[in-house]
């Protein structure tokens, strides 16, 4: 059994239905072993006036990591996110992205893990460290705290009581 820890995030719709219904699919997929609070955020690496409502998932499954990835993708799509028309990031009903799968290291056309970005983003580890807070990264060599120290990403992120 594999410890996954995965980055939800809404910006478009019922945010908050939206985190809960990827929530309930991703318990078909393994067991979901912990959940963040949520958090607002301002989108990251494009303008949008539609905030995000992110979280993040730990899930124990038996998938493996190209498997799991298809089935966010159909997660996604079943939430009404469309097909991507450009490589740029746009609002989305659904985002589901694969941080970690337990200490593996995969580089490919398809996946790369540990997420090659998520060191960038304090919407991802701001939550993170809320459930896994000495969750060591195996190419970076530091703890999500001590990469959230040094993370260059200004946005804001609201831990929100919904």
């Amino acid at each position: 059994m594999a410890t996954c820890y995965l980055s939800l995030g809404s910006n478009l719709g019922n945010k908050q239905a939206t985190l809960l219904f990827a929530v309930e699919k991703l318990e078909y997929l393994g067991h979901v072993s912990a959940l963040s609070s949520y958090y607002l955020t301002e989108p990251w690496g494009y303008q949008s006036e539609n905030l995000f409502l992110n979280q993040v998932v730990s899930l124990e499954t038996e998938l493996e990591p190209h498997t799991l990835l298809k089935s966010f993708q159909q997660i996604e799509r079943d939430a009404g996110r469309l097909p991507a028309t450009s490589s740029h990031y746009s609002d989305r009903p659904l985002d589901i992205d694969l941080l970690f799968y337990d200490e593996r290291i995969i580089s490919d056309d398809i996946l790369t893990l540990p997420h090659p970005k998520l060191h960038l983003r304090q919407f991802v580890l701001v939550p993170l460290i809320e459930i896994a807070p000495c969750l060591f990264h195996p190419l970076l060599h530091q703890t999500m705290e001590q990469l959230l120290v040094i993370c260059p990403d200004t946005t804001t992120v609201i831990r929100q009581t919904i």
